[in-house]
């Protein structure tokens, strides 16, 4: 049978209603457009031809009525403002959401050790501002009481220990719990980093719900449950879906974006830039993520406007968190020695780490995924939050790397020791009585030191596992960012060609961010968005080129593995239908060998423009699943007249029989401009032009492959039908180039699961 999914006429302009006949002639029935005719069901592909045709028509209307009052002309101008208008309620809601989670997942993580007996309200770090204790002991101030202390009334011992284990442990499972229960009951699309499925949207695909108000409270509430419950997890996939169903939500307000879903989507990548922006402070590689990772359809105006958008949300969530990080995710460091010509060396070492440890955790992730959906793993998502949680806050809690978030670690890990730092990876003995002249005294490491590095090693090692088993739960999981530290001897013979008696000759926190950048770049594939990010971070352009060798070689390591991100392998997971445009497609087919219907089908289900009644046309719509049909002149000569869509026709025939007199089951529909007189006794006419694309793109059967599905990239088409001669031999759909493809490539072509 001939099978293909939401399909709709490239071509298409605008609706101008439908039509009625009396005994010679067919008059319009309505004078509007019917309500849902042109519109999408779920789990359908817009169909951007169409849509780009409609907002020109639209535009031109309202271009021309601009000249005829005033009124019209202030119309026009709100029309041009909407855009900017729409960007900056984007960038206002993402940035203040992102600004409360941001406080909020602080405070609860801190929840998880102690309380503020100030105010139950405030985090560690605000509890202990007003403290009068020295600098070195400013995160030990009286204020502050770990439950030990507050239960035992001290804090010393090991049955302190265990009531302070017990407790992280307990608001670990219960804050997990939560999140999971509230996606599972109130919104299931509020799950995973989200990326993906936008993703996915962006390119054209329809999820209802997906970006809609319920979706963007339940995920706003549960992102910081499952941060604060210390999963192994990142916020910047969950960010972009919370900022994209900020753009969705704020479309409404606008008709040209509410009615246009082409329109739309350019609105969602400026959202997407937006949630970038808030995730990683860094609006100019926001822009650029959203560019090169996530966006199907990005127009020169839809650049300046997400720039703008990334701007407002980034400077909205630094008004509400001034003392947090413009940052959520990563830290914002300058660091202020130059890196040397030989350290290009450790920076493609670390690419090449990053580029095996993505693809390493790209494999499993999936395997785990997979194993995830075809067992009975899948059905407790519940059960499975609550071990990957009980797990993880057992093994977190001894190590002081593992028991931070993620954000604070990242922090540590980026900064440069200070002669204040009070952490164990700046402990160095200070011995000020070597001191000669104007050198600095060469500083040895101090025992705290190494206890960081055993303490980090295994950090990684924990983060490196159970992020697999992590990523894609029922609870917001973004991506963590693994990083790496360095520490050097001064007195090696490789650092005696830069190395000064006295100074600094390497920078560990940029080996920590270099490390960050080449483990990101091999799990998600980013190249210059992520230099970007990276360079946004540091303030200094001399770092650039560190980031570029390891992001390259970490993209290069990883590709030679296997050639998706993981957005991408969780996109064939789930079996979206996203036709990737960066792939190419080499091999030697033809049209007519992906058409339907196949040798050995049954014939083409068609209908004709001036010959079928309306029982028929609902009898082919009952029996078929079909989005679209061809209309033909008739069954003998199948030349293709148009194409239209299964929703149109349902609608228009449901609209008709209840406001046109005279229109039965034995009424007949015609497709055409005029119809023959018909005697008395006949019922009336249903004329149904108006919904029929009357330019349907077409390929002939020998039109190789290779064509066709750049045809299908680059318009962004559903369907185009296959002719010999003007004859109507077949159709390929979105669909049927996606399974085409997985064939090829030996995968399983059941895979493209959604219609």
């Amino acid at each position: 049978m001939l099978s293909f999914p939401s399909s709709s006429p490239p071509g298409f302009s605008s609706y101008n209603g439908g039509g009625m006949n009396g005994t010679s002639t067919m008059m319009d029935f309505l004078e509007e457009p019917l309500p849902g005719v042109g519109t999408y069901e779920d789990f359908n592909t817009i169909d951007w031809v169409r849509e780009k045709s409609r907002d020109r028509d639209r535009h031109r209307e309202i271009t021309s009525r601009s000249k005829e009052s005033t009124w019209a002309l202030i119309h026009s101008v709100s029309d041009a403002f909407s855009g900017w208008l729409l960007m900056l309620l984007i960038g206002l809601l993402a940035g203040s959401l992102a600004g409360l989670i941001d406080i909020s997942a602080h405070w609860m993580t801190d929840l998880k050790e102690g309380v503020c007996l100030a105010g139950f309200w405030f985090n560690h770090e605000h509890c202990c501002w007003k403290s009068n204790t020295t600098f070195t002991d400013r995160d030990k101030c009286p204020e502050w009481k770990s439950w030990s202390q507050l239960i035992l009334g001290h804090g010393e011992g090991a049955f302190a220990y265990i009531l302070n284990y017990f407790m992280y442990v307990v608001w670990a499972l219960l804050f997990s719990l939560l999140a999971v229960l509230l996606v599972k009951g109130f919104a299931p699309y509020a799950c995973g980093s989200g990326i993906p499925e936008i993703k996915t949207i962006l390119s054209g695909f329809i999820i209802r719900g997906y970006l809609g108000k319920w979706t963007l409270i339940i995920k706003t509430i549960t992102l910081v449950l499952a941060v604060s419950s210390g999963l192994s997890l990142g916020k910047e996939g969950p960010l972009v879906h919370v900022a994209c169903c900020c753009g969705n939500i704020l479309c409404h307000l606008f008709t040209k974006y509410r009615k246009n879903e082409a329109k739309r989507r350019e609105v969602l990548s400026a959202a997407a830039a937006a949630g970038v922006s808030v995730a990683f402070g860094a609006p100019i590689g926001g822009v650029l993520f959203s560019l090169e990772e996530v966006s199907y359809y990005f127009p020169l105006k839809t650049l300046w406007r997400s720039f703008f958008a990334a701007l407002v949300a980034a400077f909205t969530l630094r008004s509400i968190n001034p003392f947090g990080n413009s940052r959520l995710v990563l830290f914002y460091v300058e660091f202020h020695m130059p890196w040397h010509l030989l350290e290009l060396v450790p920076f493609i070492l670390l690419g090449i780490f990053g580029g095996l440890w993505g693809a390493f955790f790209i494999r499993s992730n999936i395997a785990w995924c997979r194993r995830r959906k075809t067992t009975k793993l899948g059905k407790y998502p519940v059960l499975e939050v609550f071990v990957v949680t009980a797990i993880t806050a057992l093994l977190a809690f001894p190590n002081e790397y593992t028991r931070m978030s993620t954000s604070e670690l990242i922090s540590e890990l980026f900064n440069d020791c200070g002669i204040l730092d009070s952490s164990k990876l700046c402990e160095y003995v200070n011995d000020f009585n070597s001191t000669k002249g104007d050198d600095l005294p060469d500083r040895a490491a101090g025992p705290g030191v190494y206890t960081a590095m055993w303490q980090l090693a295994l950090a990684l090692i924990m983060k490196v596992f159970i992020t697999i088993f992590t990523f894609g739960m029922k609870v917001p999981s973004g991506l963590f960012i693994p990083s790496m530290l360095a520490y050097y001897h001064h007195d090696w013979a490789i650092f005696s060609g830069w190395c000064s008696q006295g100074a600094d000759c390497i920078t560990p926190g940029l080996y920590a961010m270099v490390g960050a950048a080449a483990c990101l770049g091999g799990v998600t594939r980013m190249t210059v968005s992520l230099v970007v990010i990276m360079f946004e971070l540091t303030g200094g352009l001399e770092y650039i080129v560190p980031l570029m060798a390891a992001a390259m070689t970490s993209k290069w390591v990883a590709d030679a593995i296997g050639r998706e991100g993981i957005y991408d392998a969780h996109i064939r997971l789930n079996g979206y239908p996203f036709l990737e445009a960066k792939e190419e497609f080499s091999h030697k087919t033809l049209a007519m060998d992906v058409m339907r219907p196949r040798r050995n089908d049954p014939p083409l289900t068609v209908i004709t423009q001036d010959s079928m009644t309306v029982e028929d046309v609902e009898s082919i719509i009952n029996e078929t699943t079909y989005s679209g049909y061809p209309v033909v002149v008739s069954r003998e000569s199948q030349r293709l007249v148009g194409f239209v869509l299964r929703r149109d026709l349902i609608i228009s025939i449901e609209n008709a029989r209840k406001k046109q007199d005279g229109i039965v089951s034995t009424s007949v529909i015609y497709f055409t401009d005029h119809s023959p007189p018909l005697p008395p006794s006949s019922p009336s006419m249903l004329k149904l032009r108006s919904i029929l694309d009357l330019s349907p793109f077409t390929v002939t059967d020998q039109t190789p492959m290779e064509i066709v599905v750049d045809i299908f990239r680059k318009l962004g088409l559903r369907q185009c039908l296959v002719t010999h001669n003007g004859k109507l031999l077949g159709i390929i759909t979105k669909k049927d180039v996606l399974k085409h493809i997985a064939q090829l490539a030996n995968q399983d072509p059941d895979s493209i699961l959604f219609n």
